[in-house]
């Protein structure tokens, strides 16, 4: 298949701290840019939440309860997920040593076969939990044992995507088998976290200049490894590259008559920003630098920028609040939009490309059910297209695990 693709809670206990004049002024600027909705917690976890990649063990649980008592529409979620073929106990692992991946696809030597094994060990870990089958538990070690005993690295163009994509799955299921299942042998653990330290993060930590959702999505990767290899300087460098692109991804009309730009990017000048947007000159709450692109790759963006704020949330370090107005705006004029909504003239020439996917239970549960916003547009959505299932790059059964989950 051919698929587009573009180039504290934590408080220093125990420490005093002496606030030198830069450091002063640098802590009073952080409080300034803190953004809508609260202040900011500066540092990662001194002790890091296990399982704690996009799902804890308190979602887990809610979601074993919703299904094993029939209810909807976890039941039917978690139905979807069993008839996949990620759930599969037959399934053979199809592990390499270099993936090689450009764009469009091409070539893809072993990009799909990555991604997709990686979707898969994470189905099993959740049907695991969910049945208490140790088979399901066994067949997704069998598949992360058997990559991070081959891959040495990813080549080609769309390398630090695909890193991105198999990185933010990869900690996920690991997540949820180490620290739930007793049968992945300590050799098999300490092998796979080598394969997480070793290959993906260096190829992830440092994030891109293209396209937002390039950046995001390795930034995902790079904070679900940070948490899985108990990593702090990963997560707070995860943490930081996330708080500089989310708003240059997402525009406010408090950002002022352009959008931001990324830290590090270069764009300086009105023709650059726009350029960048798409060729889009007219720029609305909600916007993101990738609507006039297509709602896909939009829609990789934003299940990011979620998946990132869940973990973080999850670890005591809660990102929602800097990002809930972006990310709500944002959700719901996509949202508006994919509903069938009238595309204006000014907004990318009147005409939107494509969809976005199953992404929007991650955000939507936790901006409206938890956070208390008003979400129509999102709700609408998210409801009409229940069950979510998978895009087969990263996003996965997120219906079974995020739909109305209260931990």
């Amino acid at each position: 298949m051919a698929i587009r693709r573009d180039a504290s809670r934590a408080k220093r206990r125990g420490r005093k701290v002496l606030l030198t004049v830069p450091l002063l002024a640098a802590v009073l600027l952080a409080t300034l840019v803190a953004g809508p909705g609260g202040g900011r917690a500066e540092a990662a976890p001194t002790t890091f939440v296990h399982p704690g990649v996009l799902v804890s063990r308190g979602q887990l649980d809610f979601t074993r309860e919703r299904v094993n008592a029939g209810a909807q529409p976890w039941k039917g979620a978690y139905g979807q997920m069993a008839a996949s073929k990620y759930a599969s106990l037959s399934r053979v692992p199809k592990p390499r040593s270099v993936v090689e991946c450009g764009s469009y696809s091409n070539p893809n030597n072993g990009c799909t076969d990555e991604r997709e094994d990686a979707i898969a060990a994470y189905t099993l870990s959740l049907a695991w939990y969910v049945t208490r089958d140790s088979r399901y538990a066994q067949k997704a070690i069998e598949i992360m044992d058997a990559w991070s005993g081959v891959i040495t690295d990813h080549t080609n163009s769309n390398a630090p995507l695909q890193t991105g994509w198999a990185g933010s799955s990869w900690p996920r299921a690991a997540e949820i088998i180490r620290y739930t299942y007793t049968g992945w042998p300590q050799a098999r653990v300490d092998r796979f976290k080598t394969m997480l330290r070793n290959v993906y993060l260096p190829e992830v930590t440092n994030g891109s200049h293209s396209n937002g959702n390039w950046e995001l999505s390795m930034t995902e990767a790079a904070i679900g490894i940070a948490v899985f290899l108990e990593d702090r300087a990963a997560y707070d460098k995860a943490v930081a590259k996330f708080r500089g692109r989310v708003p240059a991804y997402i525009y406010l009309a408090g950002d002022g008559a352009l959008p931001k730009a990324a830290p590090g990017s270069g764009l300086d000048t009105r023709d650059e920003i726009v350029r960048y947007w798409q060729g889009q000159t007219t720029f609305v709450d909600g916007l993101t630098q990738e609507t006039c692109r297509d709602l896909t790759h939009t829609g990789y963006g934003l299940s990011a920028i979620s998946h990132i704020a869940e973990t973080s949330r999850i670890q005591g370090q809660d990102l929602y609040p800097e990002v809930a107005d972006r990310l709500r705006h944002a959700l719901g004029l996509q949202a508006k939009y994919e509903l069938g909504a009238a595309v204006p003239s000014w907004l990318c020439g009147g005409t939107l490309k494509d969809h976005l996917g199953p992404v929007t239970e991650v955000g939507f549960n936790a901006l409206h059910h938890r956070m208390g916003y008003g979400m129509t547009n999102t709700q609408n959505l998210t409801e009409s297209r229940r069950p979510a299932g998978t895009d087969n790059l990263f996003v996965a059964w997120e219906t079974l695990t995020h739909a109305g989950n209260p931990d």
